[in-house]
């Protein structure tokens, strides 16, 4: 078998088989690397795009090919999503800083346009519980520090929206770098705020790859156990 062999039984109930899927992730660190670790382990056939290369032996040990770029650069974009043969899915988990928050809305759209010329059927989008509709679940001195970013985050939001493309948009709440729980949960209720570990998103984000149930939605991701004030939330079973 080659490098990179399902380790461990990815749920099968969509359209994506990860055996039969190739998926460019765009954004190396954090969240990035774990839907990468994710992605692996279920057996997806995986491509990394990303500015720094600080994981690319780990990656290219488990049969992952790594790709060098900028998302910025709209013509590596294109390139990238060009050379990649029978290219399924794209994951973004890039961001930008309060202070240079660029890459949340322009290397997003950069990636969203790409994409969509190269006819990828679905397009998951991380991006922040805080965006768009989510604003009044944050509490205000929090959306007053993360404004900057959280604009641009929006504006990624709705290209992706009005693409024309399968989509799946991930809020998570605050992130934590602590093992996963397995606690992780996907819901439509803008209200809900609270925390989740990296590791959880991850596996939330492999789930919308391979079930359909969030197609063309926007979810929060949240720990179910760490959720801010009202716990009564519904949550879609991805």
């Amino acid at each position: 078998p080659r490098a990179g062999a399902p380790r461990r039984a990815a749920a099968r109930c969509g359209t994506l088989d990860p055996d039969n899927c190739t998926v460019l992730v765009a954004g190396g660190a954090g969240v990035g690397k774990e839907v990468c670790k994710t992605l692996l382990d279920d057996g997806a056939w995986l491509n990394v795009f990303n500015r720094s290369q600080t994981f690319q032996k780990e990656i290219e040990m488990k049969g992952g090919i790594t790709i060098k770029g900028d998302a910025l650069d709209a013509g590596k974009c294109k390139a990238v999503m060009e050379s990649i043969d029978d290219l399924n899915v794209v994951v973004s988990t890039i961001g930008g800083t309060t202070a240079d928050p660029k890459a949340d809305s322009e290397g997003n759209i950069n990636l969203i346009n790409a994409a969509k010329e190269r006819g990828v059927q679905r397009f998951v989008l991380v991006t922040s519980i805080g965006t768009g509709d989510s604003k009044q679940a944050t509490p205000p001195n929090v959306y007053e520090a993360l404004e900057p970013v959280l604009v641009e985050k929006a504006k990624a939001e709705e290209a992706l929206r009005a693409s024309g493309m399968e989509y799946v948009i991930i809020r998570p709440g605050g992130l934590k770098s602590e093992p996963a729980t397995g606690k992780g949960v996907l819901t439509e209720d803008t209200s809900v705020c609270g925390s989740i570990t990296r590791e959880d998103v991850a596996e939330l984000v492999a789930k919308c790859l391979w079930s359909d149930e969030a197609v063309n939605k926007t979810v929060s991701a949240v720990d179910s156990e760490q959720v801010f004030g009202e716990a009564e939330f519904a949550t879609i079973a991805a």
